[in-house]
Formats: structure tokens, C-alpha cells, sequence
């Protein structure tokens, strides 16, 4: 019997299986309704939901299983001491992103980084409390917000690294604020926490992680099923 996990995020929905803590098979599709055939193989006991979008949680408990159903959401008990003022305003792929990294890494504070629609930036100490982070559009908003609120500015597509910091066409001039600069960005967050942590671990996952592992400074552990990984402690955690 597996844990099935579910991540409804902007622009996928991701699962992952688990027996136990032992990561099995994950997947991908479109949207809720195409989960069905994708997990009917594998017999399911407990399952845990989660979406951005608030939708699917009625779709998901179309899926046979034979234990426990819980929808992710701030009342939700987690191993972690969650210290976010308005934790009903908190994304849950936030939380369960700061539970997996505690789960993986819990003998150091860790920095977790979600590179994906927007770009968060969450940290919770080695003592599992969850403090809080950041939250900036990711690298494909950036160009979009350039090119919808202006009048010439074109919509270009992201570019390989290295980029001219300099750059000497207006495209070239684009991809260098958004890549080089979010680079920037990311490495002054990264250093202002190295500053205040001892003992830090980088923990990057998302859509664009690929991206920032290649171009960061620091040492960084890219584990792209963080969520999935975070939402399955929750779930042995309640189960």
C-alpha cells in the first residue's frame, strides 16, 4: 500500500507515490481530472492534497483508497512550529516545501527556494521552526510584466547562460535584467542568510531550479520533489 501525494500548483499537477518515506514513482499532468488514470495502478492507502488554486480536492477523492484523506491547509497539523503571522494567506506548497527541506537536511537551518511561477525564498531553523520568507515573480512573469505594461518592449523567451551584463540590443538588454539580475538577487539573499545561519543548507526546487543550481554561487542541493517529499511528512506525520 502506497501514500499518495498531490501538488496543484499554477501551472501543473504533480504527484509523487510513497511507501512510507521511500520515494516511488512520481508524475505529471494537466489538471485534477487526469489523475485518475494516472494513479490507478498502484493500490493507495492515505492520500494528501494540496493545490494553489484552491480546485481538484473533489476530484482527487475519486481515487480508491483505503485510509486516511487529508486536504493540506493551515489548521493541518505539521511537524514544524509555524511561525507566519497569517498562516491562512500561507501557500501550502510553501509549507510543505519547508517540511521536506527540514525533513532532508534537519541538522541544519535551511534556505528553501521554490524557482516557479513566482520565486519564493522560506526559512525554518534546525530547531523546526518555520520563520517566514520572501516572495518575488520568477524569471517567465518578469518578461511577461515587461512586455504587457510598456508599449515597445517585445515578449522574448528566456535565454542560456551566460547573458551580456551589458547588453547591446534591447533583447539582450531584457534577458540581462531578468536572468542577471535575478541571479543577483538571489545570491544577496542567499549571502544575508549565511550571515544570520551558521549551519545553512540551499534547498532549490520548481520549474526553473535547473537554471539557478547552474548559475548560483553558493552550494546548493536541488531536490525537484521537495513538495511531494514535504506533503508525504505531513501526511505520516497526521496518519
Amino acid at each position: 500500500m502506497y501514500n499518495l501525494a498531490i501538488d496543484v500548483g499554477n501551472s501543473a499537477v504533480k504527484y509523487a507515490l510513497f511507501s512510507q518515506s521511500s520515494l516511488v514513482r512520481t508524475g505529471q499532468v494537466a489538471a485534477p481530472e487526469d489523475l485518475l488514470p494516472e494513479t490507478s495502478l498502484e493500490p493507495v492507502n492515505n492520500i494528501i492534497f494540496s493545490s494553489v488554486r484552491q480546485t481538484g480536492a473533489a476530484l482527487a477523492r475519486q481515487i480508491p483508497f483505503q485510509g486516511t484523506f487529508i486536504q493540506l491547509d493551515y489548521t493541518t497539523p505539521i511537524p514544524l512550529q509555524n511561525y507566519y503571522l497569517t498562516p491562512q494567506t500561507l501557500g501550502m506548497d510553501r509549507l510543505a516545501a519547508v517540511v521536506g527541506a527540514n525533513s532532508l537536511y534537519p541538522e541544519y537551518d535551511c534556505l528553501v527556494i521554490d524557482a516557479g511561477t513566482c520565486i519564493t525564498c522560506d526559512y525554518v531553523d534546525r530547531e523546526k521552526n518555520f520563520l517566514g520568507g520572501s516572495i518575488a515573480p520568477g524569471l517567465q512573469m518578469k518578461f511577461k510584466a515587461m512586455h504587457t505594461f510598456t508599449q515597445k518592449l517585445p515578449l522574448i523567451e528566456q535565454a542560456a547562460m551566460p547573458v551580456p551584463l551589458a547588453g547591446r540590443t534591447t533583447t539582450e538588454a531584457m534577458q540581462s535584467g531578468v536572468l542577471n539580475g535575478t541571479v543577483a538577487e538571489l545570491n544577496g539573499i542567499i549571502a544575508a542568510y549565511t550571515v544570520k545561519s551558521d549551519k545553512l543548507a540551499v534547498v532549490i526546487c520548481g520549474g526553473d531550479a535547473a537554471f539557478f543550481e547552474t548559475n548560483l554561487k553558493a552550494p546548493i542541493f536541488a531536490v525537484p520533489e521537495l513538495v511531494l517529499i514535504g506533503l508525504n511528512r505531513i501526511l505520516n506525520y497526521n496518519v
